[in-house]
């Protein structure tokens, strides 16, 4: 099976604080150990040996001139921009993004090895594992009775069934920092299940299916680091360190 990859490394409207610290026009192009962050997740998704495809989307496609990379000029949003990368790009489709500098080869194969046979996937990693990882980290966990869980930036939508999600997958995005309101986007019962501790992930799940009109599922990702990536100056300066020990290491 041919499989492309799509990486997201525009910038949202307005300031990118974090590209301004670092001294550069865009999240994407800030070094760590050396290489831009957008390269070290491109070399990751080569090196897993499941991506036939590259592709990159930003704002100024000027920016990318990668050998063997495609490039695609981002949209006003992310939910439009993946919109127009499936349209153009057809499935299945890979979707990360160029802040997942800690991105590895056997993250993405382990991803795509326990894919459920639905349309849209996101990859999760457990609290516990994220924070045995990275004890300096902070991240926003969804609670569940069966856990408590961050995302890891790893999407995987099977065809153009997906774009019924992608509407949903921006309110997603939009509100992930806010819990509550996810929940009352998923009902009631949803929210009356979290408040007394018994909602679980699969029921959240199944509403998101209702919602979106299409079906949706998880793959639990045992690797604790695939859920950080950098959004401000404290994760690029933990990741920075995690990098730098790794080398040392090696």
């Amino acid at each position: 099976m041919t499989r492309t990859a799509l990486v997201l490394a525009g910038v949202r409207p307005g300031r990118d604080p974090l590209a301004e610290f670092a001294g550069v026009s865009h999240k994407a192009l800030i070094p760590i150990g050396g290489t831009p962050m957008l390269e070290r997740v491109i070399a990751a998704l080569r090196a897993s040996g499941r991506i036939d495809r590259i592709a990159v989307s930003i704002d100024r496609p000027e920016l990318v001139t990668l050998p063997g990379v495609e490039v695609l000029r981002s949209s006003t949003s992310v939910s439009r921009s993946v919109g127009e990368a499936l349209e153009a790009l057809g499935g299945p489709l890979l979707v990360t993004t160029a802040d997942h500098a800690l991105l590895e080869p056997d993250w993405v194969r382990y991803f795509l090895d326990h894919l459920p046979d639905v349309d849209v996937v996101a990859g999760l990693a457990r609290d516990r594992d994220v924070m045995a990882a990275a004890p300096d980290t902070k991240r926003t966990f969804l609670r569940f009775r069966d856990g408590r869980f961050s995302g890891c930036n790893l999407f995987h939508l099977r065809d153009l069934k997906a774009l019924r999600a992608i509407q949903l997958w921006q309110i997603v995005e939009n509100e992930r920092k806010k819990p509550l309101t996810l929940l009352r986007r998923l009902g009631l019962r949803a929210v009356f299940a979290h408040l007394a501790g018994r909602l679980t992930l699969a029921y959240a799940v199944r509403r998101i299916e209702e919602m979106a009109g299409c079906t949706a599922g998880i793959v639990e990702l045992p690797f604790g680091r695939a859920a950080i990536d950098v959004d401000k100056p404290d994760d690029l300066i933990l990741v920075r360190r995690i990098v730098e020990q790794d080398a040392a290491r090696a």
